[in-house]
């Protein structure tokens, strides 16, 4: 692959990724990973995302003064998100690549069959206490393996009855934790160097020039058919990951 190609890649990736952030309010890093994760080990597609992702995500958190609340409320399961990415188990460092693909397939797969299945939970007030926290590690432990965090903290959050506002800042808010716990996980099993910090430095233009698309877009189709067909791109692309990879484990 020659170097303009990577480079065009690349930007490619964080426009499509952006605009369905700026369309339907989340989806970058899964986007990211699922698109990147076709042709880099996810250890690269992870660090690629990192900065992007923070940049976005900071935009999204503080575009409403809702925070400082959601942090009181979450802060048992977001610290627990934080400890769960840094501490857990990490497929993608040593040798374990193949394995951390494989995980990324089947976690698009399930991602796009919840969502186009759209379920309905809700969550109790009282069950926040602890179902919070658990919630929190499973989404870092996850998060440390394939570098994806929407599962399962994105269903939990949209079952805790917040209005669309707080929801959307709440989002933010979980996935810039996550960002910044990735960041120090990843660091931790040294898979970030100076290069990779570059180009994810250089990713954040693409990204935000695709949110910004995303939220014109956002006012001209159904967001509902967007999400559908976003569903149906990631269960595609989980697929192929998973076919790709399942060899190389056996």
């Amino acid at each position: 692959m020659t170097i303009a190609l990577y480079y065009s890649l690349i930007g490619m990736t964080f426009l499509i990724a952006g605009m369905v952030k700026g369309t339907i309010g989340l989806g970058l890093p899964t986007v990211a990973m699922a698109l990147l994760g076709v042709w880099l080990p996810p250890s690269q597609a992870a660090a690629l995302l990192l900065i992007p992702s923070l940049v976005t995500n900071l935009w999204q958190l503080f575009n409403g003064p809702a925070w400082v609340c959601l942090l009181r409320r979450l802060w048992p399961m977001l610290a627990a998100v934080c400890l769960g990415t840094v501490f857990g188990p990490n497929l993608m460092a040593g040798g374990r690549a193949g394995w951390a693909s494989l995980a990324l397939g089947l976690l698009l797969m399930l991602y796009a069959l919840l969502g186009l299945a759209n379920l309905r939970w809700r969550v109790n007030q009282q069950s926040e206490a602890w179902l919070g926290p658990v919630i929190g590690l499973a989404t870092g432990a996850i998060t440390g393996a394939t570098g994806v965090f929407v599962i399962p903290a994105v269903p939990y959050l949209t079952a805790l009855s917040l209005d669309r506002d707080e929801l959307i800042q709440a989002l933010g808010l979980s996935f810039t934790l996550s960002t910044l716990a990735l960041a120090a996980g990843l660091a931790r099993h040294h898979l970030i160097d100076a290069q990779m910090v570059g180009l994810s430095l250089l990713a954040v233009a693409p990204a935000l020039a695709g949110m910004l698309f995303g939220t014109w877009l956002r006012g001209k189709i159904s967001a509902a058919l967007f999400r559908r067909a976003l569903f149906v791109g990631l269960l595609g692309l989980g697929l192929e990951i998973t076919w790709r990879h399942l060899p190389m484990v056996w």
